[in-house]
């Protein structure tokens, strides 16, 4: 286990943000991870998981030890009816093990083909797209938490998922870091494939494939995703900055009437208090926010989602855009929507002792 001072992170985030991390740490097993941890609590720093930096907007030098994800495995580990449990260490690429699922031809996590990041952020932002969410594969979790020294496995039900939440996000967030995650994949005979959100479908169509397996719905998320989102490598971004708003039924069937031509979505077990969910990208894009740029920072010209940063900028920088936009979506339509990426400054950090 190697440990580095002042390390540039700029290379380690897809945002690109210039900030240099106190100490830094890559560990590639279990045992590195305790002992990453124990070098925390001796140098009474702070600590903060650094998965594929997909997630994270820095706004600041980070004053913590900074432990690199980078653990590989996965493996079969039981099956249960024509279920297929499997165990995927966290520093696994997470695109990596959806296309090890399409290739060992296990349904269920497809639509979640090209997202970004690591293996281990899944549980914890309860990542998702084109209407699966990553609880809906994840059978549990295995973490290791930082005061104790110990291991704990969380079933799926006590991990507390929500939309683009989880227990690890929210009242256990920096206790544990994952360390593998059992997930749950079926058998595509008799599965039903979930064609029906975004324009999943239409492409197929377009491609005049009339029975999709579920090769065919990776790649066309993955095309789908190529199109509209930009690469890291040529702009700085970390993909979906904001979260899609629920509306209670009060607002939505108001806003409904000024704008028949707003898209939603329905809610699972949606309520009068939880009743549609908005894409939040039409929101922006109606306010005129799409293609905007201030300096250093912008909203990209294809995806109003996305934040991106065209090189010398600060988080700074992109929060400030993100807190107009947010303003002034509130202003408009009287909808609140929020930052979906995890906010990395000084009351970010955790500590082990």
């Amino acid at each position: 286990m190697n440990i580095e001072e002042n390390k540039d992170l700029t290379a380690l985030n897809t945002f690109g943000m210039s900030v240099k991390a106190k100490y830094y740490i890559r560990v590639s097993s279990d045992e590195d991870v305790r002992q990453a941890v124990l070098f925390a609590k001796e140098v009474n720093f702070p600590l903060l998981v650094l998965s594929g930096g997909s997630n994270m907007l820095f706004t600041e030098d980070i004053k913590a030890v900074v432990i690199h994800m980078d653990t590989h495995g996965i493996e079969k580990i039981g099956a249960d009816g024509t279920d297929t449990l499997v165990k995927v260490k966290a520093g696994e690429n997470w695109h990596n093990f959806v296309m090890w699922s399409i290739d060992n031809n296990l349904a269920g996590a497809e639509n979640l083909a090209f997202i970004p990041g690591r293996v281990g952020s899944s549980p914890v932002q309860n990542i998702g797209a084109y209407g699966v969410e990553a609880k809906d594969v994840i059978e549990s979790v295995n973490a290791f938490d930082v005061h104790s020294g110990k291991n704990r496995i969380f079933s799926k039900k006590e991990c507390l998922f929500g939309y683009r939440e989880s227990v690890f996000k929210g009242a256990d967030k920096g206790k544990y870091i994952i360390m593998d995650v059992v997930f749950r994949l079926h058998s595509p005979e008799g599965y039903s494939l979930k064609l029906d959100y975004g324009n999943i479908r239409s492409e197929l169509e377009k491609r005049n494939i009339i029975t999709p397996n579920i090769a065919d719905v990776a790649t066309v998320v993955t095309d789908i995703r190529r199109a509209k989102l930009p690469d890291p490598e040529k702009i700085g971004n970390c993909g979906s900055f904001f979260k899609n708003p629920v509306l209670d039924k009060k607002t939505f069937e108001s806003l409904k009437e000024k704008y028949p031509d707003m898209p939603c979505f329905d809610v699972p077990d949606s309520t009068d208090e939880h009743y549609k969910k908005v894409p939040a990208a039409w929101l922006i894009d109606r306010a005129g926010w799409k293609g905007y740029r201030r300096g250093n920072v912008g909203v990209h010209e294809n995806q109003a989602l996305v934040l991106v940063h065209y090189g010398g900028g600060t988080g700074g920088e992109v929060m400030a855009l993100c807190r107009d936009i947010c303003a002034d979506v509130k202003a408009k339509y009287g909808v609140a929507i929020s930052a979906e990426v995890n906010i990395v400054d000084a009351s970010f950090l955790h500590t082990v002792y």
